[in-house]
Parts: C-alpha cells; sequence; structure tokens
C-alpha cells in the first residue's frame, strides 16, 4: 500500500507518524509506503509567533528540521504537490515527476490575504509569519504610547490568536510602564468579541477590567494612514494597527480548483473530500470545515485519518468518526490562562484563568515537539 502525504504541517507530520507506528510490520515487510512531499525542509511552531512578536521567544526556537520529526520509515522530500491527479492516483510535482498512491492525504495548510483588503498590508503589523512578528516586536519596542487597534478578519486561523494577542499586549504595555499611555481597542466582525458565544462571554468582561475598548460588528473595508475603515462605515483611528488578516487556503488547491478560497469540501466526521474518490482524505486548515482552524484540529483529524486509513486496508471500512474536537489555550493578562475544549454538539466552556494553566501553556510549546512526533 502506497500512502502519500502532501504538507510538513502539523496535520501532516502527526497523520504520517501515526501510520508508521500502525504499520511498523508492513513498512519492514515492503508491505507499504509513507512518502510524504512538502514545501519546506523546516517544520515551523506556528503559535511561537505570538511570543516573537513581544519579545518572549527567539525566532530560532521556531524550527526545527523536518526530517528529525518523521519516523525513520518516512519518505520525506521538499518537493511540493503541483497536480493532482485524482482519476489516476497520481500527483505531479514541482519536479515534474509523478507520484502514484493508493491513499492520499492532503494537508497543505492556509495563507494570509492581507490583499483582500486595500491598504491593510501598507499599514497594518501582522504577526502570522516570522518576518511580521519581528517586524511587530521593532515597531512595539519603538512604541511610546498612542491608540492601537487590533481589527480581527475572517477566516482566519488559531481562533484565539486575537484574544491572547490583545491581553498579551496589555502585559508587555505594562511591563515597559506605558500602559497608561495607550488605549488598546480590539475590532471584530460580528456582533460580539469571538465567534463563540461561551469564549465571547468570558473575553468581554476581561477586557472591560482591562480597560481594553472594543467595537464589534466591525468588518474591515479598507486602512489608510492612520484610520481603519469599516464595511458598516465606521471608523478606527490608530497610532498602530496589528491584524489579523483574512486568510485563504494554498494556491495549489486554488489552482487545482479543488474548493473554493482553496478549502477543500470536507466530510465532517469521515475526513474524505466530498465528490471525490474514497481513498482522498483532508486535514487541517485544507477543509472547509465549520471548526477551528488550529494545530489541535489537525492533531486530532490526524488520528482519525491515520486509524481508517489502515482499517480500511485491513478489515475493508473505517472504524472512527471525527467528532469536531479542538482544545485551544487562551493566554489571558498577569501570567494567566485558560482554554477551550468543545466540538460539533458541545460548546467551550473557559473557566477563570489561572497561572497553572498559563505555566502549562508554556510548557506546551516546548512539549509541541514530541506531540509532532506522535508522542504526546
Amino acid at each position: 500500500m502506497k500512502i502519500l502525504v502532501v504538507g510538513g504541517g502539523m496535520g501532516g507530520t502527526i497523520v504520517a507518524n501515526n501510520l508508521a507506528r500502525r504499520l511498523q510490520r508492513e513498512l519492514r515487510a515492503g508491505q507499504a509506503h509513507i512518502h510524504m512531499l512538502s514545501a519546506s525542509e523546516r517544520h515551523m511552531y506556528q503559535p511561537g509567533l505570538l511570543y516573537v512578536a513581544i519579545g518572549r521567544m527567539l525566532p530560532d526556537e521556531l524550527y526545527r528540521d523536518q526530517r528529525s520529526l518523521l519516523d525513520p520509515a518516512i519518505t520525506f522530500e521538499v518537493d511540493p504537490v503541483e497536480e493532482f491527479r485524482f482519476d489516476r492516483n497520481q500527483v505531479r510535482s514541482k519536479s515534474g515527476r509523478t507520484h502514484e498512491y493508493d491513499a492520499i492525504i492532503i494537508s497543505t495548510g492556509s495563507r494570509i490575504a492581507p490583499e483582500a483588503i486595500p491598504g491593510l498590508a501598507e499599514h497594518s503589523e501582522i504577526f502570522y509569519t516570522e518576518e511580521g512578528a519581528l517586524k511587530l516586536f521593532k515597531r512595539l519596542s519603538g512604541f511610546s504610547g498612542g491608540r492601537i487597534v487590533v481589527a480581527v478578519g475572517v477566516p482566519h486561523k488559531c481562533p484565539m490568536a486575537p484574544l491572547e494577542i490583545t491581553f498579551m499586549l496589555h502585559d508587555y504595555l505594562k511591563t515597559r510602564g506605558i500602559l497608561d499611555k495607550t488605549q488598546l481597542h480590539y475590532t471584530y466582525p460580528i456582533g460580539r468579541v469571538h465567534s463563540l458565544e461561551n469564549v465571547a462571554k468570558w473575553a468581554t468582561p476581561e477586557f472591560d477590567r482591562l480597560g481594553i475598548t472594543y467595537e464589534t460588528l466591525f468588518n474591515m473595508k479598507e486602512a489608510k494612514a492612520g484610520v481603519l475603515l469599516s464595511e458598516e462605515g465606521s471608523e478606527a483611528a490608530f497610532d498602530l494597527l496589528i491584524a489579523i488578516p483574512p486568510h485563504r487556503g494554498m494556491e495549489v488547491i486554488e489552482r487545482n480548483k479543488l474548493g473554493q478560497g482553496g478549502w477543500i469540501p470536507t466530510n465532517r466526521h469521515t475526513l474524505q473530500m466530498e465528490g471525490a474518490h474514497r481513498n482522498v482524505y483532508v486535514l487541517g486548515d485544507t477543509t472547509n470545515l465549520p471548526i477551528s482552524k488550529a494545530g489541535s484540529t489537525a492533531h486530532f483529524e490526524a488520528e482519525v485519518v491515520a486509524e481508517n486509513i489502515v482499517a480500511e486496508w485491513k478489515i475493508g471500512g473505517p472504524v472512527r468518526q471525527y467528532d469536531g474536537k479542538v482544545f485551544c489555550f487562551i493566554e489571558a493578562s498577569d501570567n494567566r490562562a485558560t482554554y477551550a475544549m468543545f466540538n460539533y454538539n458541545q460548546p467551550p466552556q473557559p473557566r477563570a484563568p489561572t497561572q497553572s494553566v498559563h505555566w502549562f501553556k508554556t510548557a506546551y510549546n516546548r512539549l509541541y515537539w514530541a506531540s509532532a512526533r506522535g508522542l504526546l
């Protein structure tokens, strides 16, 4: 059996390692083969970008060699896929080679699209890339006071990141002694401060307690020097604009016309591509599922996909369904944190933030690499 994993992010790495554990005997006997095609030889811990932006983590800490995270039995190549040929169980990669498979897992991720909003790239700081996080850190280091606006576009990955950067900014400004010279203002595109109702109910009084102002029903329309305009007709003046831009799926998905906006239509329980062959699976940010685009989402999905691929081969059918499970830490203020755990049917119930959860989140910044290897 030939299994092809397209993409070396969290979902692709975990599913490949999970498959390698389940198929140890078959891999040794040459009866199974797991092949990963990635766009990069390095694997980034993306949640760490938040910490880089406020000077609490160095860029070098974000990366590991992708090969080092994979089971030795997995064939790994930096040769991104350019064309999907589902009818022939093939893909064509950038090198021009054709790769065949019996089962394929697409986990290509997502990308920021600030160009969707005129002026946003030119007038805002965006921490979703290493370059952007470092640029924001330099801006914050030289910031002496004024109005900081955190503006949120949708859809975006890391669903708690807008709240986290706002709370972390509060602590950063307090530590620097310029909190009394700064106004923090937060905007969100729907009628509450977060898409998840219970998360919004938790975050709103936290904002009120800290003096963070907010405006909901604010959909970004255009950014100009010193002012952000909304589709609803309001304006948010700023001295520093930090944007969470809308995201899209990767270009290869759009070029192959696999899904609008780069999101592949995916069965919410089986994680198979809708309308495609049964041997095409989709993970993480690449799906169009109505669930948070987060590392934990990809992790839980990867476990289901790996188990079902092996079951399909060995007993002729799947044995598990994905229930929409997601787990997200939420950094709050004063070295405290909480978390949101939920699925398709059970909404999150964030508890009062504590220092112990904050320290657990900090520890996870290191434990992530064990998680990627499938050890957690």
